[in-house]
């Protein structure tokens, strides 16, 4: 099919003109009965692409791959990454390909992103392809934290493939189409800074500048206010994670991106009874990226991405690991500024000066809700009732409350807003037990269950009638969850 029949399909191919070294032209591999199952219309109006050619036959082939729009220059991308601590130089793309860029409702280029769509020359012995359950899983979860507020990639479709992809057993396929701000990753330098081309590291840079950080090209020292800017994205996204429970599950290197949005949605899933050591990976054996770990996890991740930048700070290495360790340092303060000001948010204490706001105020929550293990996500929500007179639903958290009233009552002296409260803290999340329960219907055909839960979780401050089993959390029955990268 030629670009003629959708002649608003005009991709930009920014990264693969100027970035050659960093990808691999490739094409997608052919779906044998590729169909259309989840397209989120909105965001597809947001990037100017029509809704009803996208659930035409030329544009699910579009949505796999098959079809080329024009402009478009599709790569494998390169990267390296740490794993789990353990430095791999060559990674990339495996299964999944850049189809190029388009031009959102608010001026900015988003990426278009196959995932599954087949072998890449960087597919190290896997089958390029994804099945079925963790493409929903992603697009559920990517646009539940949309929805919550929290920089991610989104989601504009998932397309059933027609063909069955071997795991413990054969599963349905699928192809996921990601969107981004960009796919540049820590990982991305740090491909590029091995390579040993200065000026491969240094277009990279300028790239990543031009296209999140606009403003690090008028400083003195564009290079470390790219890296300023990181860190500052990175300590902001993750103290969002903390605040509403998320764990990411596999922090490595190659799953941080520059742009600092939210990436990879394999192993992750929400805490559900507070615990700070939750881990739900199935290979996260030593519990490297538990929920307490994360905010470490992202330090050690940026000081991966400020010695690839090392070349660009200053000619003399002593003076650039010297600008590097200073940069970094601010990592925990701008963390604990961005988590201090979210939970003052969840806790209605924005308007009190930090005079008025005990410090400890937080922390002492947080132990007893460990202590307890209270479900996180439903004690913030019965806390907005606490707010407003009714302590009740809170204090049922608590098998001895007394602990609790006294943190209460210094609490409430203080006004909360319940109001304000309302808009930060979820009835709705992507419950693990729900999830699993969408992904199971799927696999027998039934997309109902998905429908459902995207309802709730896309509006997630808005508790509605009708909507009660999404906000209880999941039966004792369900047992230790883990999950998996889905490759």
């Amino acid at each position: 099919m030629s670009a003629s029949t959708a002649p608003t399909l005009v991709f930009g191919n920014s990264f693969a003109r100027e970035l050659p070294e960093l990808g691999a032209s490739w094409r997608a591999a052919e779906c044998s009965d590729p169909q259309l199952l989840l397209l989120n219309e909105q965001l597809s109006a947001e990037l100017g692409l029509d809704a009803d050619f996208l659930r035409s036959a030329d544009g699910v082939r579009l949505l796999v791959g098959e079809v080329v729009p024009e402009g478009s220059t599709p790569v494998a991308q390169a990267y390296a990454g740490h794993q789990f601590g353990g430095y791999s130089p060559r990674l990339g793309d495996g299964r999944a390909l850049l189809l190029g860029e388009v031009t959102h409702a608010d001026g900015r280029l988003r990426d278009i992103h196959l995932k599954g769509s087949g072998r890449t020359p960087f597919a190290r012995g896997g089958d390029g392809l994804a099945a079925l359950g963790p493409m929903l899983r992603e697009y559920i979860v990517s646009e539940a934290m949309h929805a919550l507020g929290i920089p991610t990639t989104r989601s504009l479709a998932v397309v059933g493939t027609g063909n069955s992809v071997r795991r413990e057993t054969l599963l349905p396929g699928a192809v996921l189409v990601r969107v981004a701000d960009s796919h540049l990753r820590v990982g991305t330098f740090q491909y590029a800074n091995a390579t040993g081309q200065s000026d491969l590291l240094r277009r990279a840079a300028d790239y990543a500048i031009n296209r999140h950080y606009p403003d690090a090209a008028q400083a003195a020292n564009p290079y470390l206010a790219l890296l300023d800017s990181v860190i500052a994205a990175q300590a902001s996204l993750v103290a969002q994670w903390m605040l509403v429970g998320f764990v990411h599950g596999v922090m490595n290197t190659d799953n941080m991106t520059i742009s600092g949005e939210t990436i990879d949605y394999g192993p992750c899933a929400f805490m559900e009874g507070f615990d700070p050591s939750a881990v739900y990976s199935s290979i996260d054996d030593a519990g490297r990226y538990a929920y307490a770990n994360q905010p470490v996890a992202a330090h050690w991740n940026l000081a991966r991405f400020a010695e690839a930048l090392l070349p660009l700070l200053d000619e003399d290495q002593d003076q650039a690991i010297r600008l590097a360790e200073e940069s970094l340092t601010r990592f925990p303060g701008l963390y604990s500024a961005a988590w201090t000001a979210g939970m003052r948010a969840k806790l209605g204490l924005t308007g009190h000066s930090d005079a008025a706001v005990s410090a400890d105020l937080p922390g002492e929550l947080l132990a007893l809700l460990d202590e307890s293990r209270a479900d996180f996500t439903s004690f913030f929500r019965a806390l907005n009732a606490a707010a407003r007179g009714d302590a009740a639903p809170a204090r049922a958290f608590f098998p001895d409350p007394a602990a609790f009233d006294a943190w209460a009552n210094r609490w409430l002296a203080l006004s909360p807003d319940a109001d304000a409260m309302d808009r930060v803290n979820p009835a709705y999340i992507p419950r693990n037990h729900l999830v699993e329960e969408a992904l199971a219907a799927a696999g027998r055909g039934d997309l109902g269950p998905v429908g459902g839960l995207l309802k709730a979780v896309t509006a997630p401050f808005d508790e509605r009638e009708g909507f009660e089993r999404y906000a209880e959390p999941a039966p004792l029955d369900f047992g230790t969850y883990r999950t998996f990268c889905g490759t």
